[in-house]
């Protein structure tokens, strides 16, 4: 019942529409004030990352997932270089510039942070949230050059939603290639940068999330299908009817949900 509400909630807010799923649960969130909407970002970030070190997407000190700042939207929130997903928490966080100076927070800035994240938020007014990792399934199959196939009903989400970046020259260091990510991404949510990983994108945290993880797992489910066999792929209309059904803003934001207060009921202190 839960699925196909939100189904019928994404079909509603995809045309403008306000819909209350449960409880307190609506979309699109409504805040008090800018302060409130602040906070909400920031737990939902630090979140992320908890979740993210939980299914060890972590690798060492790589991976960056950001949020725009919603009063100074020429600022974003991301995680400090070095500090682990698994104890990441909101009082971590640093707020950086478009200049790449750090206006809030302690902590040093990943150089490759800045240079793909900047560029998303600056080149991509639409995008309020953007998570990239070295996870283990995204990296293996972005050394394939290839995107997604419609294999099964999750991986409709990225049909026809999503790019191939295949301009690999090293650790980006340089905002110029975080240019030519934002321009091959474009309005879709998502982009595998060959040879390098996953990156996703969304209007909010919860949806930039949540298509990362569902997309590492479609990743890991291509690999497994093709090993055993040959892949009866979904057609092509098919397809594209199932992308309308689970890969709307209000599905990625509402499958976010359960995970969230998992990870709160968890790890209460990422808080702090």
């Amino acid at each position: 019942m839960a699925e196909v509400a939100a189904i019928d909630a994404a079909r509603t807010a995809q045309n403008g529409g306000v819909e209350k799923l449960t409880g307190d649960l609506v979309y699109p969130p409504v805040f008090d004030s800018v302060e409130a909407e602040r906070l909400d970002r920031k737990q939902k970030l630090a979140a992320t990352f908890r979740l993210f070190g939980k299914f060890g997407f972590d690798e060492g000190v790589a991976g960056h997932v950001t949020v725009r700042d919603p009063e100074q939207t020429d600022h974003f929130w991301v995680n400090p270089f070095g500090r682990s997903f698994k104890q990441m928490r909101v009082s971590d966080l640093i707020l950086v510039n478009h200049d790449g100076d750090i206006v809030e927070g302690e902590g040093l800035l990943n150089a490759a942070a800045f240079a793909i994240h900047s560029r998303i938020h600056k080149n991509l007014p639409h995008v309020t949230a953007a998570a990239h990792t070295h996870s283990l399934y995204g990296k293996a199959w972005s050394a394939l050059g290839r995107l997604l196939d419609p294999l099964t009903q999750d991986a409709c989400a990225f049909y026809d939603d999503h790019v191939l970046f295949n301009d690999y020259t090293g650790v980006v260091l340089d905002t110029s290639e975080g240019d030519r990510i934002s321009e091959a991404l474009g309005d879709k949510k998502a982009a595998i940068l060959q040879n390098h990983g996953l990156l996703t994108v969304g209007t909010c945290v919860e949806e930039a999330a949540w298509w990362y993880i569902t997309m590492e797992r479609t990743c890991q489910a291509q690999l497994m299908a093709e090993a055993a066999g040959t892949p009866q792929l979904i057609s092509p209309e098919v397809a594209a009817l199932t992308h309308t059904q689970v890969g709307g803003n209000i599905a990625g934001w509402f499958s976010f949900q359960p995970l969230f207060s998992t990870i709160v009921a968890e790890a209460p202190d990422l808080f702090d």
